[in-house]
């Protein structure tokens, strides 16, 4: 019995320790995308909108503009649409948030730099971003990037 006892004691040992170890390495993570952010002058939730949209070789004016585009399309949402009740539930209000996103990518004025993305991949960005609101966004602030208490 006291064999049985110590093995399971030393396996304790072990799987603390490999969870610890496991932790660490998702704090070390979390730390390079806060890390991240701050560099690229954005909180952690514009950072997920930014790098859905940044793709390969886009010029310095373009990455800029896209910045703009992920804070001001976050600020929009949550201004307009994510502050309803239950908008998840609601498929025309999930149908507005969706729309939302989409307008605010292919307007000239808001959206994403014309010469950059074609129609097709606005609609595809229009897809994930509005996966990652759905997900992301249940309500405000997003349990997802709330700070624990």
């Amino acid at each position: 019995e006291e064999i049985v006892e110590e093995y399971n004691l030393e396996k304790d040992r072990v799987t603390i320790e490999k969870t610890f170890e496991a932790l660490l390495i998702l704090v070390k993570e979390l730390d390079k995308e806060a890390t991240r952010a701050m560099r690229e002058q954005l909180d952690v939730e514009t950072l997920v909108f930014f790098d859905m949209l940044k793709k390969p070789d886009l010029s310095k004016k373009d990455i800029n503009k896209i910045k703009k585009v992920s804070c001001k399309l976050l600020e929009t949402l949550k201004a307009e649409k994510l502050n309803i009740d239950n908008w998840r539930e609601k498929e025309s209000t999930r149908d507005a948030v969706r729309q939302r996103i989409y307008d605010y990518l292919y307007d000239e004025n808001t959206g994403l730099p014309v010469d950059s993305y074609e129609e097709e991949e606005i609609s595809g960005l229009t897809d994930s971003l509005f996966s990652h609101v759905y997900r992301a966004y249940p309500q405000l602030p997003s349990p997802l990037y709330a700070l624990p208490a």
